[in-house]
């Protein structure tokens, strides 16, 4: 196993309990691979004798190739909470894909993958089938960069402003209205919307609403017990209500009560 950067989880919740149950790894893609491909994720668990565990997930605007039993699958932005069902002992890798990036793999709106997942030989043939139990045997990022290395499609340009486009809004949880971020970027709401739905597979509403949401649910998790109506104001909600309503929303109970049971 490569020696991997630790990975923050962001996005994960109940990331205490989330670590005692299962390993998550970072691995780092190859030069010319990371230019499509943020990083690779290996999670592994060992639940023998004990419970399921249902691991829910505050996705990011991210499209993922996993590698996993029977066969390797691609998942789209999942724009509900995403819920993984463990139990016994296993593991998978995946690949998370920059923002936008998956686009030119795709040759169609990322959109159309939005909240669903697809078998991987849909994109990438049936070879994906037959590697999958071989990456899975020797988790590596260079088993992983081996396979993907001459699939790279040619790199676009609009891609890659998507990209940063993500980036500036994630980097910015208190940036809250799609119409600042268009006049920002120096184009129209509805060029930006057309964009994010070809490239991202969610539209900037939802991207700038989830990122404020990984902060609310990070500080939670890490502080306890929160300021409420301060961390509305710092995230650019109207008050505290619209804040409780829209994490309610997503991640199934209020901000206060996960911060207690976290």
């Amino acid at each position: 196993m490569d020696s991997p950067e630790p990975d923050r989880c962001r996005g994960v919740l109940h990331p205490a309990r989330a670590a005692e149950l299962v390993s998550v790894e970072r691995l780092v893609p190859a030069a010319e691979v990371a230019r499509f491909v943020e990083f690779y994720w290996f999670v592994r668990w060992d639940l023998t004798g004990h419970p399921p565990y249902e691991q829910k997930v505050l996705a990011h605007p991210n499209v993922h190739l996993v590698f996993e039993a029977p066969r390797a699958r691609v998942y789209g932005v999942d724009r509900a909470l995403f819920v993984r069902r463990l139990e016994g002992a296993g593991h998978v890798l995946g690949v998370k894909f920059r923002p936008g990036a998956f686009r030119p793999f795709a040759g169609h709106p990322v959109g159309d993958l939005a909240d669903r997942s697809v078998p991987a030989a849909d994109y990438f043939g049936p070879e994906v089938d037959r590697v999958n139990a071989r990456i899975l045997d020797e988790p590596t990022a260079e088993r992983v960069d081996e396979f993907l290395r001459p699939r790279l499609p040619a790199p676009d340009s609009l891609a890659e402003e998507v990209a940063a486009m993500v980036e500036r809004i994630t980097g910015s949880p208190d940036l809250c209205r799609v119409d600042e971020l268009a006049r920002e970027l120096g184009v129209s709401v509805r060029s930006l919307q057309r964009l994010f739905a070809e490239y991202v597979g969610a539209s900037p509403k939802w991207v700038l609403r989830r990122a404020r949401l990984h902060e609310a649910a990070e500080r939670a998790a890490n502080e306890g017990k929160l300021d409420l109506a301060a961390l509305a104001v710092e995230l650019g909600y109207a008050d505290q209500a619209h804040l409780t309503r829209d994490f309610t929303a997503a991640v199934g109970v209020s901000p206060a009560r996960y911060a207690g049971s976290t």
